[in-house]
């Protein structure tokens, strides 16, 4: 799953680098995923499978911190992407021949910057906050790597006020960008509705759907493990949440935008079409 992952997501960001019918600004966002779902599947997987053939399941501190940071920087960055990507679906049904004054390559730029940033910030602090605990003596985590709420309860020390700001700071990370992607889409299904053609409400979900998909997957996993109340949580269940999204959305998410995105099929088409020629030329 992992090896499909990468290549899935690899595969995106050549088409997207290579054809030019692909340099706007929807495709740049999902590029920015995809590089996003790359990150995390390196950082996380390689680890997680060398524990398991090799039954060496130690990690260090500075490991264990990484793994953190990478984690939280690509959850947090990438549900602001999927905010700006809700803008820019908004723009291209409610406003298509606004699309390129209201979504300039600047503004993209922004967005996606923003996105990172944001994202890092959140990730930082957390894993810095987490490893300056004194932990037990006990120090095996119930989990498959290293993630914040898994390690604050292994911790010596009162960890409630750190818990507090940390479910605030994931409130604010998932909230925020869900409250906004909520908003585009009402703007979008209100225009839908005054649509008089079958035809265009047809094309208006077709362009949404995709996005809509990555928007459940993506955030439906977050607000379980992250926004759940301490006394309804699970070590088996946060095992089964944090694989499916290290793991199965990042297969998922190329897949999703490949097989709905008729732009994207071609790209392909069109690659896969030109190393033929070049492997007949060859021989």
């Amino acid at each position: 799953m992992a090896i499909a992952s990468l290549m899935g997501n690899a595969l995106m960001l050549v088409l997207i680098l290579l054809d030019p019918r692909l340099h706007r600004p929807m495709y740049f966002l999902l590029s920015q995923l995809s590089l996003m779902d790359l990150l995390l599947v390196c950082t996380i997987v390689p680890k997680m499978a060398a524990d398991y053939l090799t039954c060496n399941k130690a990690i260090s501190s500075t490991g264990c911190g990484l793994q953190i940071f990478v984690s939280l920087t690509m959850g947090g960055g990438e549900g602001f992407l999927l905010a700006a990507m809700s803008y820019d679906r908004y723009v291209a049904v409610c406003h298509p021949l606004r699309y390129t004054v209201l979504l300039s390559r600047r503004l993209c730029l922004q967005m996606t910057l923003a996105s990172w940033f944001l994202g890092a910030a959140d990730g930082l602090m957390q894993a810095a906050a987490v490893l300056s605990f004194a932990f037990c003596s006990a120090r095996e985590i119930d989990h498959l790597f290293c993630e914040a709420p898994m390690l604050v309860r292994l911790a010596c020390a009162d960890t409630s006020v750190f818990e507090y700001v940390m479910y605030i700071c994931c409130v604010l990370m998932l909230l925020v960008p869900l409250s906004l992607i909520l908003t585009s889409y009402g703007l979008i299904l209100a225009a839908v509705l005054q649509m008089r053609s079958n035809k265009a409400r047809k094309k208006a979900c077709a362009t949404c759907s995709s996005h809509l998909s990555v928007v459940g997957l993506f955030f439906g996993a977050a607000i379980f493990i992250y926004m759940r109340p301490k006394s309804y949580r699970s070590a088996n269940h946060d095992k089964v949440v944090s694989t499916f999204y290290t793991i199965f959305t990042p297969v998922l998410n190329p897949l999703i935008y490949s097989l709905r995105n008729s732009e994207v099929q071609e790209a392909l088409k069109k690659w896969l079409g030109k190393c033929t020629n070049f492997r007949c030329q060859q021989t």
